[in-house]
């Protein structure tokens, strides 16, 4: 249609339809990222879909989604130029680099890494605590003080704020855009401090949203820290010793296969169960062959009431969870044995 037939029409029709709605989120959001991934596209849709049901005054949402999709687009800029699939990974800067991986929802994968955060900083280690989740559904929102005042942009709307956790440093996304999507989580050479810590002995990264998204590709979002590279990452995966729990983690086993097989991302190294201290009966028995193939060497986080109620605060981690994932880090060589100490 030509602008003079534009002007013949009249103001385009505002969408009467729940599709016709999205289908018009959805175009402002590509208007600014023609190659928007599907995953990305629906989130944009869902966080300003609700808004524009909503009606009333403040932002449009068609300027929003497009916002999102700006936003996004810039990220996946940055991952073509410095973490494209064709190159190899160095994660010589992150020192060791743990992923911390939730095989369902619930799962405590953020108390895990906090956890094993607090262990390495109780050994004096330099640690980074990385929370890749969308600020939003974060299990770590409260795991600093207060929010540090150092911040790294990384775009016009996206940003890296570092806090303190005693001695660690905790790195969370930050943006005044609605939500995260996937592709606007920043790629990992921009989540290190500038200067960054020297030496930085070992990073954890809560990948969050429940695995599901991060498993699904580790080619951007936070499942970038799954891609294979040297030194090793160690990928842990975190469930709940129920069998719905070990159900959920097969199908995202199953899901990352695909770019294991491809020599893209690295396998889950190591599996915790947490909030026991052995298997109930008959739940080990349900476990699919990818999570059986992990079952021998499974560690063991026992229950604590406090962290069930109070998730993770700024309150050191319990000690009976920091013991019992100190062997695993030992055997690692991230912090001393505890028979040393």
């Amino acid at each position: 249609m030509t602008t003079a037939e534009q002007n013949r029409a009249g103001p385009p029709r505002p969408p009467r339809t729940p599709f016709e709605l999205n289908h018009h989120l959805g175009a402002a959001a590509r208007s600014q990222a023609p190659e928007l991934e599907a995953v990305d596209n629906e989130a944009i849709v869902d966080a300003t879909s609700a808004a524009a049901a909503a009606g009333g005054p403040g932002a449009d949402p068609a300027e929003t989604a497009a916002e999102l999709g700006a936003a996004a687009e810039a990220t996946q800029e940055r991952v073509r130029t410095e973490f494209p699939e064709t190159r190899p990974v160095s994660w010589a800067a992150f020192g060791a680099l743990i992923p911390v991986l939730a095989g369902s929802a619930g799962a405590g994968a953020s108390a895990v890494a906090t956890a094993i955060t607090d262990a390495l900083q109780a050994d004096q280690r330099c640690a980074l605590l990385i929370d890749a989740d969308d600020p939003a559904r974060s299990g770590l929102a409260c795991a600093s003080s207060q929010e540090g005042p150092w911040l790294r942009r990384v775009n016009d709307q996206i940003a890296v704020r570092y806090s303190w956790r005693d001695n660690a440093l905790v790195a969370r996304v930050e943006t005044p855009l609605p939500t995260i999507t996937p592709g606007m989580v920043p790629v990992p050479p921009d989540w290190l401090p500038d200067p960054a810590p020297d030496p930085l002995h070992t990073t954890v990264v809560d990948l969050g949203h429940g695995g599901w998204r991060a498993g699904a590709t580790p080619i951007y979002g936070a499942g970038s820290w799954l891609r294979r590279g040297l030194p090793a990452p160690r990928p842990i995966l975190v469930v709940r010793a129920t069998r719905p729990s070990l159900r959920q983690a097969e199908q995202l086993l199953a899901r990352l296969e695909p770019w294991v097989r491809r020599g893209v991302a690295t396998p889950a190294y190591q599996l915790v169960v947490n909030g026991t201290r052995k298997w109930p009966a008959g739940v080990a028995g349900a476990a699919g062959p990818r999570i059986a193939a992990l079952l021998d060497d499974a560690l063991f986080v026992p229950h604590d009431r406090g962290w069930e109620v109070a998730g993770v605060t700024d309150d050191p981690s319990p000690s009976r969870a920091v013991d019992a994932l100190r062997p695993l880090l030992a055997s690692w060589g991230l912090v001393t044995s505890p028979r040393r100490r």
